[in-house]
């Protein structure tokens, strides 16, 4: 006879309690299935691959790209320059950008008459980090 030691039936319990509280819809499909997976595994379910298959499956991946499109086509527009840093800030945080691409996306959506002002500067004093870029913007803004 197959013996679990304390540690597996410890996750197996953990897991069956998470499940237990997933009814209807599809969270209620899951659950039966995973319950279904556990009694024919005999307790090989690992917690930490249990955790990561939740976050995965139920995750709200729209919102992500929603943010990631509403920052590429964020302009600037009539906006008070300040406020426009802000809301972009806040959105390049969310989407997690990088730096570069961050740049990139104040170049192109800033009001063109700013980014031009910035780009006539001498090249010694040409913003190039993110902060700087913020910087220069809403100073010339």
């Amino acid at each position: 006879m197959f013996l679990k030691s304390n540690r597996v039936i410890e996750t197996d319990n953990r897991i069956t309690a998470i499940l237990a509280c997933l009814r209807g819809g599809v969270a209620g499909i899951y659950a039966q299935k995973k319950l279904d997976e556990l009694d024919e595994e005999l307790g090989t379910q690992d917690w930490d691959n249990f955790v990561k298959e939740i976050k995965t499956t139920f995750s709200d991946k729209s919102k992500a790209a929603d943010a990631e499109w509403k920052i590429e086509s964020f302009k600037q527009g009539k906006r008070n320059t300040a406020d426009y840093i802000i809301e972009f800030e806040a959105l390049a945080m969310k989407v997690d950008t990088d730096e570069l691409h961050a740049i990139f996306l104040l170049k192109k959506n800033a009001r063109q008459d700013i980014i031009k002002t910035i780009l006539g500067y001498l090249p010694m004093a040409m913003p190039e980090t993110l902060k700087e870029w913020k910087m220069a913007i809403t100073s010339v803004g």
